[in-house]
C-alpha cells in the first residue's frame, strides 16, 4: 500500500496495511542531542524513523513582502527587534529555544489593518514558485499525501495584534474583526484557487493555535460569530474541490472548540497536549467518525526513563489501535531534554500496536 493510500484510509476510517505515520516535529536542538547520542548523521530523517512522506505545496500566504526587519537595541546578551509582522519583542541571545518577549504588536486599528491588506494581495506573482508547471508533473501519479495550506482565522490576527489587542478588539471593533477574518478566506480561496483546479489535493491544513493551558483564547460565542462563518466557507469551496480532508494545527486545550470546527467542517485535529488536557480517547468516543485525532503522546514522559516512556505509551497506544481513529503523536515538537533512546522505545512499542 502506498504512502497516499493509506493516508486516505486511515484518515476516513478505513483499514489500512498499518496507520499512516506523520513525520514527527522535533526541536533542531533535540536532534543534535540525538545525533551524539548515536543517531545516525547520514541517514534522510523520515526514512531512518520510518515515517510516511507528507507533502505540502509551497504557495505562499503570508504577507508580500513582510513588513522590514529592524533592530532597534541590542547588547551582548539581547536586541529588540521590529520583525516581518511590525512586532517590536525582545530576543535573548543565550536561548535557542524558547519564546521571545513581545513588547508591543503592529495591528492596533483600521489604519494598521490597510497597511497589512495591502500586503495580503492575493495576485502577487510571488506566491506560486516559477517552477509551479514542474511541480505538476512531479505530482502526477504521486504515491504519497499531497496538502494545501488553508489559511488561519484567528492565529494570523492574534500574531499581527496580540492575544490582548485582538481580545479587545473583538469588543471595541467588531465591525473590524468580521473584515478581516472575511477578508482572510476570500483571499485564501483566490489564492489557492488555481492550485486546487490543477492539482488533485488530499488534504488543506489551517493553523489556529488559539487555546491555552485551561481553554481556547476566545469564547465559543466569539468563535462562532467571527470565525465560523470563514471556516464554512473555505472548507466548502475545498469540498467542492474534491478536498474532504481538513486539518487544524491547534495547541492548548480544545475541549469547547470541538463541536464548533466540526460545524465548521474540519476533520482532523493534533497535536492534542497532554499538558492543556486534551484527551484523544475521550474525544473519539464523545464524537465517532465526525473527527480524527493525531497526537496525544506526552512529550514530559518522555525525558526520564523508559519505565515512564512504557507507562505512556501502553496506557494509550492499545485503546488507540482498538478504538481506530487516531494516531499517537508526541503532543508537540519533541525537546531537547528527551533521550535518543527514550524516543526510539516509544516508536517500537507504538509500532507493535500498527502505528
Amino acid at each position: 500500500m502506498t504512502a497516499r493510500e493509506r493516508f486516505k484510509r486511515t484518515v476516513h476510517f478505513q483499514k489500512a496495511d498499518r496507520a499512516y505515520r506523520l513525520p514527527q516535529w522535533v526541536f533542531g536542538e533535540a536532534m543534535k542531542r540525538w545525533q551524539k547520542e548515536g543517531m545516525p548523521r547520514d541517514r534522510h530523517t523520515n526514512e531512518f524513523f520510518g515515517y510516511d512522506r507528507f507533502e505540502v505545496a509551497p504557495i505562499s500566504l503570508g504577507l508580500i513582502p513582510g513588513f522590514e526587519d529592524e533592530v532597534l537595541y541590542e547588547d551582548a546578551t539581547v536586541k529588540i527587534v521590529l520583525d516581518g509582522n511590525r512586532a517590536k519583542k525582545k530576543i535573548w541571545k543565550d536561548r535557542e529555544i524558547g519564546m521571545p518577549q513581545w513588547i508591543e504588536y503592529g495591528l492596533k486599528n483600521r489604519d494598521d489593518w490597510e497597511l497589512f491588506k495591502a500586503r495580503l494581495n492575493p495576485r502577487s506573482p510571488l506566491r506560486y514558485p516559477l517552477y509551479w508547471e514542474d511541480l505538476k508533473r512531479c505530482w502526477r501519479g504521486r504515491d504519497y499525501p499531497l496538502g494545501i495550506n488553508a489559511g488561519s482565522y484567528y492565529g494570523w490576527i492574534r500574531n499581527w495584534a496580540g492575544m490582548e489587542g485582538l481580545s479587545y478588539l473583538f469588543y471595541d471593533e467588531p465591525e473590524l474583526v468580521a473584515e478581516m477574518v472575511n477578508y482572510i478566506a476570500d483571499f485564501t480561496i483566490e489564492v489557492i484557487g488555481r492550485a486546487v483546479e490543477e492539482v488533485d489535493f488530499d488534504f488543506a491544513l489551517i493553523w489556529e493555535d488559539m487555546a491555552m493551558k485551561t481553554g481556547p483564547l476566545c469564547s465559543p460565542e466569539t468563535f462562532r460569530r467571527f470565525m465560523l462563518p470563514a471556516y464554512k466557507k473555505v472548507t466548502g469551496f475545498l469540498r467542492q474541490h474534491g478536498i474532504d480532508t481538513v486539518m487544524v494545527d491547534c495547541d492548548g486545550n480544545l475541549d469547547a472548540l470541538i463541536p464548533l470546527w466540526i460545524e465548521g467542517g474540519v476533520t482532523v485535529l493534533y497535536p492534542l497536549e497532554v499538558a492543556a488536557g486534551c484527551d484523544a480517547i475521550k474525544y473519539r468516543k464523545q464524537y465517532g467518525d465526525r473527527m480524527f485525532w493525531i497526537g496525544n503522546i506526552d512529550k514530559r514522559a518522555l525525558r526520564t526513563t523508559k519505565a515512564e516512556v512504557e507507562r505512556e505509551v501502553l496506557s494509550k497506544v492499545p485503546v488507540f489501535a482498538e478504538l481506530g481513529g487516531i494516531v499517537p503523536f508526541v503532543d508537540h515538537a519533541v525537546p531537547p531534554d528527551v533521550p535518543f533512546e527514550n524516543f526510539m522505545h516509544y516508536l517500537e512499542l507504538s509500532r507493535r500496536y500498527g502505528f
